[in-house]
C-alpha cells in the first residue's frame, strides 16, 4: 500500500492518478475531506480507503506493514495566513510524526517543502543543503517548511530513504477548489472567459518592469513523474529543488493563457495589494543540477506546452487529471 497526505487537494490528487495509471490501486488516502469541492479531486481514482489526517497515526499502528511508501504532500499551503500556531501544528509537529514513523517502521519518505524557504532569493535559489539554515522565508508558511527541513537534516536518525522537495510556482489540474490560492493561470483563464482581458500586478521594483516579474513555473504533470521516479530510485537522500529550471514573465504566462484560448491579448494592470507588496518575490528560478546529478534526465513542459494542456484539456470543460 501507497499513503498520500493531502490526498484530496491539487498535488495529492494528481499524484494518485499518475499512481493509479502504473497500477498503484492500494491507495491510502489522507487528508479532512469535509470539503466537497476538493473532494471532487478523488471522483473515479482507485483507493483503498479515505483515513482522516487526524486518525492517521493510529490507522498506521496497525497497518503499518503493508506500507511500502509515505508521499507527505498535505499541509497548510495559505501564504496569506499569519497565525503562526496554524503552521506549528499541521506542517511542522505533523511532518514531524511522520517523520519519526517512517524511522519506526522502515517506511520510505518523499515530503513537500517549497520554493517559499528562499525568500527574496538573497542567497540565490541553489538547494544546497548548507544554506538551509541562513534562508529567510518572508512568511510563517515558507518559514514552517524551512524549519522542517532544517530539523530533518539535524536528525541522527532518518528513513532509509527520503526526499524533501522545494517546489516552485506549481500549476496545472486538480485546482478548482484553492481560491485565492490557484495559480495565475487559473485566474487569468477565468478572468479573461469573464472579462475578455485580464489584469496582473504592476512591478514596484526599479530592475523589473509591469508584468516583468519571473517566477519559475512548473507543470504539475512534470512535478509528479519527478516524485515517481523518486518512489523507484529510493537513494541519495536529501533535499531537493523541483521547479522547471526555467525562470518566465508572468506577460508569457498570461499571453499564452490568451493564446490557448484562440483571443485577442487584452492586459493591463494594477497595484500589488499592500499587504503582500512587501513580501513579493520578483525572481525565482530553480537551480535542477542537483536532481540531474542523480539521474533524472526527463524534458519538462515548456511553458507553451503547459498552458495549452492545461487550459485545452482541463480548464475549458473543467476536467480533473
Amino acid at each position: 500500500m501507497i499513503i498520500v497526505t493531502g490526498a484530496a487537494g491539487f498535488i495529492g490528487s494528481c499524484l494518485i492518478s499518475r499512481l493509479n495509471a502504473d497500477k498503484f490501486n492500494y491507495i491510502i488516502a489522507v487528508d479532512d475531506f469535509s470539503s466537497p469541492e476538493k473532494n471532487k479531486n478523488l471522483e473515479g481514482k482507485k483507493i483503498k480507503e479515505k483515513v482522516d489526517r487526524k486518525y492517521f497515526f493510529k490507522w498506521l499502528e496497525k497497518n503499518s506493514t503493508l506500507v511500502e511508501f509515505i508521499f507527505h504532500i498535505g499541509a497548510r499551503t495559505d501564504t496569506t495566513e499569519f497565525d503562526k500556531s496554524i503552521f506549528d501544528e499541521l506542517n511542522v509537529a505533523y511532518s514531524k510524526k511522520i517523520w519519526k514513523v517512517c524511522i519506526e517502521y522502515q517506511i520510505p519518505l518523499v515530503y513537500a517543502s517549497s520554493a517559499a524557504t528562499y525568500g527574496l532569493g538573497e542567497l540565490g535559489y541553489d538547494d544546497n543543503e548548507s544554506i538551509i539554515p541562513q534562508l529567510k522565508p518572508l512568511n510563517p508558511y515558507g518559514d514552517s517548511k524551512n524549519e522542517f527541513d532544517i530539523w530533518a537534516l539535524q536528525q541522527t536518525e532518518k528513513p532509509f530513504f527520503w526526499a524533501g522537495l522545494k517546489f516552485f510556482n506549481v500549476y496545472g489540474p486538480n485546482e478548482f477548489h484553492k481560491g485565492r490560492m490557484a495559480s495565475v493561470i487559473f485566474h487569468a483563464f477565468h478572468q479573461i472567459q469573464k472579462t475578455a482581458s485580464m489584469k496582473l500586478f504592476q512591478s514596484h521594483h526599479p530592475d523589473f518592469k509591469d508584468g516583468e516579474q519571473m517566477r519559475d513555473f512548473i507543470y504539475v504533470k512534470d512535478l509528479i513523474e519527478v516524485i515517481i521516479f523518486l518512489m523507484h530510485h529510493r537513494k541519495d537522500s536529501g533535499i531537493y529543488n523541483l521547479g522547471s529550471g526555467v525562470a518566465r514573465t508572468f506577460l508569457d504566462l498570461v499571453k499564452n493563457t490568451f493564446k490557448a484560448l484562440e483571443k485577442t491579448e487584452e492586459i493591463s494592470f494594477i497595484p500589488t495589494p499592500i499587504d503582500i507588496r512587501d513580501k513579493y518575490q520578483y525572481y525565482t528560478q530553480a537551480n535542477m543540477d542537483k536532481l540531474k546529478k542523480i539521474g533524472y534526465h526527463r524534458d519538462f513542459h515548456s511553458l507553451e506546452e503547459g498552458v495549452q494542456d492545461y487550459v485545452r484539456n482541463y480548464l475549458i470543460n473543467t476536467n480533473y487529471y
